[in-house]
């Protein structure tokens, strides 16, 4: 017998409206359509962590706004995703943009239950602080900052008439430990995280979750052209076996897919109560360091 939480009313009949939410909450949690109905905007959805996340959105029941500054590429992506899947052309280091995408979720479905701040960029800066190009700085910030925090404040001047809705952020374990990318992207990603940390504390008391995600290096359009202007000499597939190498988990490596599952777990019921948090998918690479002692008989 289907048992899904039902308790009576006060004259004895079951509540209609209690009814409905306890089964529209039964299908989302275990039919795998935990998104319904839902209207998501992801920014920088036309390749990698993006594009894999609006497939498992849509796969999950939502319809899902590509926001992309690749125009044929978020096009074809559309078009390969179906009909719950549309394209908008957006730069999202210009808060304009960022604006009228929001505005086009709400003009094509009256709704916007998800924004996934995911676009961003990894400008080659040289590795030493004395010869940091600032003008390349002030491009990663204007990306990966500037860029979320327009997509949050969009997001959420049509989420809190709603009393609803969940921001997400693309950020990057480069966020959570020095040294692990160059200094402007990683300076981006902290600054991120914190951002996520500042608005669910204002957010909270319209409802509305922000948290964000930090993937380990995935062979990602924007990481392998970053690789591969390090390893000039080497082809694609040589430069993917060492970004895939890099990790600590045995018999696993960091897929885009795994950020897309990981999306899906926090812009759902499932995570219901999770806000201002981190979700670090990086195969517990962030969490330890490892004493390389010398076996005994190696030391006289």
């Amino acid at each position: 017998m289907l048992r899904i939480g039902l308790r009576y009313s006060e004259n004895g009949s079951y509540s209609r409206a209690l009814v409905a939410e306890n089964f529209h909450r039964f299908l989302s949690t275990n039919t795998g359509r935990k998104l319904q109905d839902k209207v998501a905007l992801i920014t920088g959805a036309a390749s990698g962590i993006g594009k894999a996340t609006a497939t498992q959105f849509i796969n999950n029941g939502a319809k899902v706004i590509i926001a992309d500054i690749q125009q044929q590429s978020g096009q074809e992506t559309a078009k390969e995703l179906g009909p719950n899947a549309t394209f908008i052309t957006c730069d999202v280091s210009k808060e304009l943009d960022i604006s009228r995408a929001v505005d086009f979720a709400i003009s094509e479905h009256n709704q916007l239950d998800i924004m996934y701040n995911n676009a961003g960029i990894l400008c080659s800066n040289p590795p030493s602080i004395v010869d940091l190009d600032l003008a390349l700085f002030d491009k990663d910030m204007s990306t990966n900052v500037h860029g979320a925090m327009a997509g949050m404040k969009h997001a959420a001047r049509v989420m809190i008439p709603r009393g609803s809705g969940s921001i997400l952020c693309t950020a990057s374990v480069s966020g959570v430990m020095g040294g692990m990318g160059t200094h402007s992207y990683s300076v981006s990603k902290f600054a991120l995280i914190g951002m996520v940390k500042s608005l669910a504390s204002e957010l909270c008391k319209y409802g509305i979750r922000v948290n964000c995600i930090s993937p380990f290096i995935i062979p990602t359009p924007i990481a392998m052209k970053h690789m591969s202007e390090i390893y000039r000499h080497l082809d694609a597939h040589k430069v993917v076996e060492i970004v895939n190498n890099l990790g600590v988990l045995k018999g696993a490596i960091c897929e885009a897919n795994d950020i897309a599952n990981a999306a899906l777990y926090l812009a759902s019921d499932d995570a219901k109560y999770v806000s201002g948090h981190n979700l670090i998918v990086d195969g517990g690479f962030t969490s330890f360091k490892n004493l390389d002692y010398p076996e005994p008989d190696q030391v006289q």
